[in-house]
């Protein structure tokens, strides 16, 4: 079992930057990806960005690539750093654990407000 908990999620003016942080409790392997998705209200939600947690294998939106960069450290956490933000990122922001075998994202943290004001 994993435990995701987010962290870093605030207020930020356009043109800004935020970093999110998600801190896994348990084992989490090299086969293992960690995505980040996000909702914002009265919107589906919608993927983000994905990492193999080897490193092997990165992968971002559209609507994203260019201005966010998924990495991770050796300690369990994930980090979603953002640059260049804009209001349309404004969202609760979700980092979830795949375990391969499986056909959807596994564990789930609680998500963390992102606000991106104009």
């Amino acid at each position: 079992h994993v435990h995701l908990v987010e962290s870093g999620g605030g207020l930020v003016q356009a043109g800004g930057s935020l970093r999110l942080s998600c801190a896994a409790s348990g084992r989490i392997f090299s086969s293992y990806a960690m995505g980040w998705f996000r909702q914002a209200p009265g919107k589906e939600r919608e993927f983000v960005a994905r990492i193999m947690w080897s490193g092997s294998s990165i992968v971002y939106a559209d609507s994203v690539n260019g201005r966010f960069t998924v990495s991770r450290d050796n300690k369990n956490t994930g980090y979603l750093q953002m640059n260049s933000l804009k209001t349309e990122d404004t969202a609760v922001y979700y980092c979830a654990v795949d375990v391969p075998g499986t056909r959807s994202y596994d564990y789930w943290g609680q998500g963390t407000q992102v606000t991106v004001s104009s």
